[in-house]
């Protein structure tokens, strides 16, 4: 039995690579069935993998018989099917959400159930704010402005131009001898700046479509590349819509780390921030302690509406 960890998932096959370097070709044996995931796709980028060799017509490729423990994964609602969820990326060190404010915009729905996520699965996420270099004075206040909301949560943010390097070396830095993964919209620029930060892998890129000012699909499958400086970094499709799964409604404000800070000052213990007397959130939101736009996230997530609920209700309509 050989053990490696999976590079790519083209749906029904999985590129595995072992310690040495080799990349095997591998399958699943029969169904797998992962305690408590109801998932599209039962191995993912990033799992840790037992296989066996054997040879048809004389080709050798390898089946996949155990999956070992996961660190954690980032998972989210398939797109076609409500009940089954889609596991993006397993074994992740920290996770880079690619923001941009217009071609495409980044919605503050979107980063929220990004972050509750990889909050409730303990990764550690950088928020990267791109194209700044191509910004009116007008929406460069906006950026500074939502990464300022960001910033006092406590997440990290790095204004970059994956097209003029400007930060690239900061975001190297953070990457060095770890699992990074990098999501976000297609078209916010992930493959640039993949590309600029490791020029050798020669990821495609696309055009913005003018029509719909919309990403272009150019990665299809999550895929890991080895970097040169170590470490190894997590290629995703873009992502539309990233439904949340999986999270009880009074676990929910633990994963708002705002909200988690104050939770001890709310009357009663089980407070869901929503009706009760004397809660502490409210109140920080009433006093512009809290952003507006991450209580909507809560309440949205809360009352389990999907984004684009959100967009028709402020004229958001995505096509």
């Amino acid at each position: 039995m050989l053990r490696g960890v999976v590079y790519k998932s083209t749906g029904s096959w999985y590129h595995v690579k072992i310690d040495d370097g080799t990349i095997y070709e591998c399958r699943i044996k029969g169904k797998f069935r992962l305690q408590g995931i109801k998932s599209t796709n039962p191995v993912a980028v990033g799992d840790h993998v037992d296989f066996k060799l054997e040879t048809t017509n004389d080709v050798e490729t390898g089946v996949i018989h155990y999956i070992h423990d996961r660190t954690n994964y980032i998972i989210r609602k398939s797109v076609n099917l409500s009940k089954q969820t889609h596991i993006i990326a397993a074994n992740i060190d920290s996770a880079f959400l690619m923001i941009t404010l217009n071609n495409p915009p980044t919605f503050t729905t979107f980063i929220d159930r990004f972050l509750v996520t990889a909050e409730a699965y303990s990764i550690k996420v950088v928020l990267l704010f791109n194209k700044i270099d191509a910004y009116s004075p007008e929406e460069t206040d906006e950026i500074r402005f939502l990464a300022g909301l960001y910033r006092n949560i406590g997440y990290e943010c790095i204004g970059i131009s994956a097209k003029s390097g400007k930060n690239i070396d900061k975001v190297k830095k953070l990457m060095q001898n770890r699992v990074t993964m990098f999501s976000g919209h297609s078209g916010v620029g992930k493959s640039t700046l993949v590309n600029a930060i490791e020029p050798g892998l020669a990821l495609k890129t696309a055009e913005i479509s003018d029509q719909h000012k919309q990403g272009l699909h150019t990665t299809t499958f999550a895929e890991m590349y080895d970097l040169s400086f170590e470490g190894q970094i997590i290629d995703t499709p873009g992502i539309k819509g990233f439904g949340v799964v999986d999270i009880d409604k009074e676990e929910l404000g633990d994963y708002f780390p705002e909200f988690f800070e104050l939770k001890e000052n709310c009357k009663f213990n089980n407070c869901l921030h929503v009706k009760e007397p004397q809660c502490a959130v409210k109140e920080a939101l009433e006093e512009g302690v809290i952003a507006w736009s991450r209580y909507k996230s809560y309440l949205q997530i809360l009352e389990g509406e999907d984004e684009n609920q959100h967009y028709r209700k402020n004229n958001y309509e995505e096509s």
